[in-house]
């Protein structure tokens, strides 16, 4: 018993002097990539420190900018691209391997420690046996980013909860990646939104949680979010099972309900984490 109130002890020393918050700069999708540098200015202005990217191509790069050019912009206004969403797509269906390179080799620039696998498409996820599959080829990413010097991770929404069987393609992707190699963004919302508890998790799977996604749940509507806080997740039970989930950056996001002013109310959320969570 002791042993298990330990891990609800909060855990932020690594934090609580900093006051790091990361955002998802998804939150922004609508004017980020019309003013890359304008918008990045008014995140680090709202007190946020690190970043995760999106939208990234092998043609366009970071909206015209090359991941050099993107980092001094990040850097100009004291941030970090701590980790990327990178779309693998044509790696994870066919075995093409350019996709990731080319994200491994902008997450270097950045110097970033993850490459984040952000969403499956429905093709991939129709049977656990499509799971296991999916386990294989994630191993072998993780292996390419371990030898690049930087962390693979997965990150979830709702659908990976839905029951093949007797299990989860979530429970396929847990058990069946290597510890060593992959790690996981739990997106706190979509864990709430599916019915399960993060804190199951933590406990079933210590340390392999290595970052969070923070986006609160609107009290009326389950499908919105709201500025965290304000809705019906019990962040601070969450936060003090940190150590636990072995979380070492979390990134607020705002995904869907999207405001009129997404940077005043992401900032709504930085706000709050700093003064209620960490």
């Amino acid at each position: 018993m002791a042993a298990a109130a330990a891990f609800l002890i909060p855990s932020f020393a690594f934090a609580a002097d900093k006051k790091v918050v990361g955002l998802q700069l998804y939150s922004l999708r609508e004017d980020l990539p019309k003013d890359v540098k304008g918008v990045l200015e008014k995140v680090g202005k709202a007190g946020f420190k690190e970043v995760e990217t999106y939208g990234f191509s092998i043609k366009d790069q970071f909206w015209g900018l090359t991941p050099a050019e993107f980092k001094q912009v990040l850097d100009a206004n004291g941030l970090k691209a701590v980790s990327g969403h990178y779309g693998l797509g044509s790696y994870l269906v066919d075995d093409n391997t350019d996709e990731l390179k080319a994200a491994i080799a902008a997450a270097k620039v950045l110097g970033s420690e993850y490459v984040t696998i952000p969403w499956l498409s429905p093709d991939l996820r129709k049977t656990a046996e499509d799971y296991k599959k999916l386990v294989i080829k994630i191993n072998k990413a993780g292996q390419m980013c371990k030898d690049a010097g930087i962390r693979l991770a997965y990150h979830n929404h709702d659908f990976e909860f839905e029951k093949h069987g007797d299990t989860t393609g979530y429970e396929i992707l847990l058990k069946g990646t290597d510890k060593s190699l992959v790690d996981f963004e739990l997106d706190l919302y979509w864990v709430v939104r599916s019915g399960k508890d993060p804190i199951a998790l933590f406990k079933e799977n210590p340390g392999r949680f290595t970052m969070w996604h923070v986006k609160d749940m609107d009290k009326t509507k389950k499908e919105w979010n709201t500025e965290v806080g304000q809705g019906s997740i019990n962040f601070k039970s969450i936060f003090a099972a940190a150590k636990l989930s072995g979380m070492k950056h979390f990134f607020v996001e705002h995904e869907t309900n999207y405001k009129p002013n997404p940077i005043e109310s992401v900032k709504i959320s930085c706000d709050y984490i700093k003064k209620e969570l960490i």
